[in-house]
């Protein structure tokens, strides 16, 4: 008996000690999860990116590719064709590393914190943000198992084909439009872009839907339609107060103007210089590199595809200080990264009003609302960048819009809109054939003088990843610059 006590004391003592001794051991100080709230800055700030990929991939690659730049360094690979594999893999090695993970581990949190679903809707209209841009640069990627190494284990994740993919961003777009009301969501200020304001999310989910839409034109005419119809009905973007933009500070500098600040070589292209002649955005985003000059008669453009050889022999100069350059005035360390913005989306509705009469049926106002907003947007830079109303009336009887050339000269504006924001230069232009580019042909180029078409994968997924990658290239085609996305169809 007196064993049997002893016993069934040292068991309750042990059952004592043991009670709450998973509380001890947590650190009081130490948060379980970081927060929502927490989260999404890191996410919005992960989405703009760093100089790493928006000096390969936007700059060195796009902007060239586009001609707004040009560039004599042999490196800068987009002037001249040439393939360089890591920085034509830069998106996506540092996009899938950071933001993607980040807003798959978000998705799971806000379920397993049953948030409300505002917060649901404003991470789901990131999350295919940030998917659009990784796919219209590289076409199939991985996506339905991306970014869930942590959350599922899956270390080497398939590639989605990409008419696959965009199925499932409009629909995550016209569902999280829906579950978006007028008030402010719990995010709050922690939503550095929108302040948790839910009417500019929904904006942007429409808006966004409106981008995707026309990305279908060329593959699916009918669907291209009916989702531009419906992002339409369902309310856009109404003014530059709506732009999808990051504010950068001084503990959050910009990826695009820390790239300037890692290379002097970039000038204006001739190509876009010779467009913006008599526009008054032209002295804001350039200045002569030999003495700053801003003057427009100063400002001369640098044709694409010369080497320091090759500009001695065209022009018999020895270096490229007599041309024009990206201004201060845009390129300093905290200036705004541009995601989308209402110019864009003015240009839009003008083309739905060209092709299937939408949009109020008459493109002339929402085309000249798309080039007053592109050159006002400009303000956000800065005092600097302010063009008064006068000169933009005057540019407007200057360029009145021309029905007869109306899809082409659409999206020139659009082309010029989307100067620094090169994903989306890219993308539309591949999608409409606009502006009308002069291709390169530098010696030793990859594409036999034609503008690349996509960028290509990481060379790491060749040993890391081999199978779904191999996959990926028997559905699409091969990796190389040459070879269309999807929805860029022939």
């Amino acid at each position: 008996m007196k064993n049997s006590i002893y016993i069934l004391l040292i068991a309750f003592l042990f059952g004592a000690c043991d009670k709450g001794f998973e509380e001890l051991n947590v650190n009081p100080t130490k948060p379980v999860q970081v927060s929502l709230s927490t989260k999404l800055t890191a996410a919005q700030k992960f989405m703009s990116s760093e100089r790493y990929d928006n000096w390969r991939a936007n700059l060195i690659y796009q902007s060239t590719m586009m001609q707004h730049l040009a560039v004599t360094a042999g490196y800068w690979s987009g002037d001249k064709y040439t393939w360089n594999k890591g920085y034509a893999s830069s998106l996506i090695d540092r996009y899938y590393g950071n933001v993607v993970k980040s807003l798959e581990d978000m998705l799971v949190q806000l379920e397993e914190e049953e948030a409300p679903a505002e917060m649901k809707a404003i991470t789901r209209i990131m999350r295919v943000f940030v998917y659009s841009r990784l796919t219209d640069l590289y076409g199939d990627i991985p996506y339905s198992e991306a970014g869930k190494a942590f959350i599922s284990g899956i270390l080497t994740p398939k590639y989605d084909a990409q008419s696959e993919i965009y199925a499932d961003m409009l629909k995550e777009l016209e569902e999280s439009a829906a579950a978006l009301g007028t008030g402010t969501s719990e995010f709050g200020a922690a939503d550095l872009i929108y302040q948790g304001d839910q009417a500019k999310w929904k904006k942007l989910a429409n808006s966004l839907m409106l981008r995707l839409g026309f990305r279908l034109i060329k593959r699916d005419a009918a669907a291209s339609q009916e989702w531009v119809t419906k992002a339409i009905a369902g309310g856009v973007m109404e003014s530059n107060d709506d732009i999808f933009y990051l504010q950068h500070d001084v503990n959050n500098r910009n990826g695009n103007s820390e790239a300037f600040d890692a290379d002097g070589n970039q000038r204006l292209s001739d190509t876009f210089v010779n467009f913006l002649q008599g526009d008054p955005r032209l002295p804001i985003l350039a200045s002569r590199r030999s003495d700053g000059s801003t003057a427009p008669a100063d400002l001369k453009g640098l044709p694409n595809g010369l080497d320091s050889e090759l500009l001695l022999a065209a022009t018999g100069e020895e270096n490229t200080t007599l041309y024009a350059e990206p201004s201060d005035i845009i390129t300093f360390f905290e200036a705004p990264m541009f995601f989308q913005t209402y110019a864009e989306v003015e240009f839009m509705l003008a083309e739905a009003a060209v092709r299937w009469n939408l949009a109020g049926g008459d493109p002339e106002p929402h085309y000249n609302a798309g080039v007053r907003a592109a050159m006002k947007m400009l303000e956000i830079y800065g005092q600097d960048a302010v063009i008064a109303d006068a000169d933009i009336d005057a540019y407007l009887v200057a360029n009145p819009f021309d029905s007869a050339n109306a899809i082409e000269q659409i999206n020139t504006q659009y082309w010029a809109a989307t100067f620094l924001n090169e994903y989306e230069a890219f993308s539309n232009w591949r999608r409409t054939g606009f502006p009308t580019l002069v291709p390169v042909n530098y010696p030793g180029n990859v594409t036999g003088g034609t503008i690349p078409r996509r960028l290509t994968y990481s060379e790491s997924e060749q040993s890391n990843n081999p199978e779904n990658y191999a996959a990926a290239i028997a559905a699409q085609g091969p990796d190389e610059l040459t070879t269309r996305v999807w929805w860029d169809a022939e």
